[in-house]
C-alpha cells in the first residue's frame, strides 16, 4: 500500500526526469489535457514502490510483484500498458538512474485512461478511450522504523469489493482513505482505520492492519473489503519463515481496542507501530517487541542484509543512462 500524507513523511525530492507517454520528459513541464478521462472520472490505477540504499547500491524492492498487480488493474479498467513487467521494471531503473538518485527513493506508476477516441461520445466509458502511463521518482528518505502512530476508528467505512474492485489501486477509489485520513488528523491522530460492510477491521488508510490477540497474530482476510498489499505479503513470508503463526481473520473493533499489539504495514511505512487506537493505548502504549522484532527484520530484507531474500530485490546499477528525452 502507498503514502499518502499525514501519517507518512510527505514525498519530496520529485526527480528531475519523468516517463511519461512514451518519452523522458523534465518532470516539471508535463502536462495532461483537462478532458483526461481519469481526472474526472477516476479511472486509472497506480502503484507505489519503493528503492532502497544498501551497502552495494540502489535496489527496487519487489517491482516485479509490483508491475505485475498494475497490469492486472490495467486490464481491469482495459488500459493497454506500454510493455510488460520486465519493460517497465527495466524502465524504471533506467529512470532512477537517469535522475542519478543514490539514497532511498519512492517510484510513482500511473496507468489511466486519457482522451476520448473520434465518434466516442462523451461520458462515462473504458472503450473508445486512449491511454496513457507516466512514472515519476521522489527521494524518500526511510531512516531505521517507522514513528509510533495514533490512530482512530474512521466513520467512514472501505467501499464493498462488489462495489469498488479491492485487488487494484484504482484511482478514484482512494478519495474514501482522503476524507477518513482529513477526519483522522482534523482529531489531532495520525491515521485512520476503516471498517468494512460487514463491520470488521478492513484496513487503515493506506495501509494493512496487524493485530496481537491473545498471544496470536491477526490481520484481515485477503477476502475482505480491502487490498492485500505487498508489503503485507512480505511480512507474512518473514513471520512464517521465522516460525510466528500469523492468522488470516475477521479483526472486531472490540478486539482492536483489546489488542497487545498492532502494527501498519505499506509500502511507504514498512512496518509502523500504533501505539493508540480510539483514544486508548495498545498494551502498555509503548512498542511492542513483536512490532519491533518484525519491522527490524522487513528493513534488513529491504535493503538486501538479511542475505535470504536477494530475488525481490533488483538491483539499479551505476551505469550511464540510455533514456531518450525525444519524442
Amino acid at each position: 500500500m502507498t503514502p499518502s500524507g499525514g501519517a507518512d513523511a510527505p514525498i519530496l525530492g520529485l526527480g528531475t526526469w519523468a516517463y511519461d507517454r512514451g518519452c523522458v520528459v523534465p518532470a516539471g513541464e508535463s502536462r495532461l489535457p483537462l478532458g483526461t478521462q481519469a481526472l474526472h472520472y477516476g479511472t486509472g490505477v497506480f502503484e507505489g514502490i519503493r528503492a532502497f540504499r544498501s551497502d552495494s547500491g540502489l535496489s527496487l524492492f519487489r517491482a516485479h510483484d509490483h508491475f505485475e498487480r498494475l497490469l492486472r488493474g490495467c486490464r481491469l479498467l482495459r488500459i493497454a500498458p506500454p510493455g510488460s513487467v520486465d519493460d517497465l521494471v527495466d524502465r524504471t531503473a533506467e529512470l532512477l538512474r537517469h535522475n542519478e538518485h543514490c539514497d532511498d527513493t519512492y517510484v510513482r506508476p500511473v496507468a489511466y485512461k486519457l482522451s476520448l477516441l473520434p465518434e466516442t461520445p462523451a461520458g462515462v466509458a473504458l472503450h473508445g478511450v486512449s491511454d496513457g502511463m507516466s512514472i515519476t521518482t521522489h527521494s524518500f528518505p526511510q531512516d531505521g522504523q517507522s514513528r509510533p502512530l495514533c490512530c482512530g476508528i474512521s466513520s467512514w467505512r472501505r467501499p464493498s469489493r462488489d462495489a469498488l474492485p479491492a485487488q487494484a489501486k484504482i484511482t478514484g477509489g482512494y478519495v474514501t482513505a482522503a476524507l477518513a485520513g482529513d477526519e483522522a488528523r482534523a482529531v489531532g491522530d495520525d491515521d485512520a482505520i476503516l471498517l468494512d460492510s460487514a463491520g470488521n477491521v478492513a484496513e487503515a488508510t493506506t495501509s494493512n492492519v496487524f493485530a496481537m490477540l491473545c498471544g496470536r497474530l491477526v490481520t484481515p482476510p485477503p477476502t475482505g473489503d480491502l487490498l492485500p498489499g505487498i508489503t503485507r505479503d512480505t511480512v507474512l513470508a518473514l513471520c512464517r519463515e521465522s516460525g510466528l503463526e500469523v492468522l488470516e481473520h475477521p479483526i472486531s473493533p472490540a478486539e482492536l481496542l483489546t489488542a497487545d499489539e498492532i502494527f501498519l504495514t505499506s509500502t511507504g511505512k514498512g512496518v509502523a507501530p500504533v501505539v493508540a487506537v480510539a483514544g486508548r493505548a495498545v498494551g502498555s502504549g509503548a512498542i511492542g517487541e513483536t512490532t519491533r522484532r518484525i519491522a527490524t527484520h522487513y528493513d534488513a530484507v529491504t535493503r538486501g542484509a538479511d542475505g535470504d531474500h536477494r530475488d525481490w530485490l533488483t538491483a539499479v546499477t551505476a551505469v550511464a543512462s540510455n533514456l531518450s528525452t525525444e519524442e
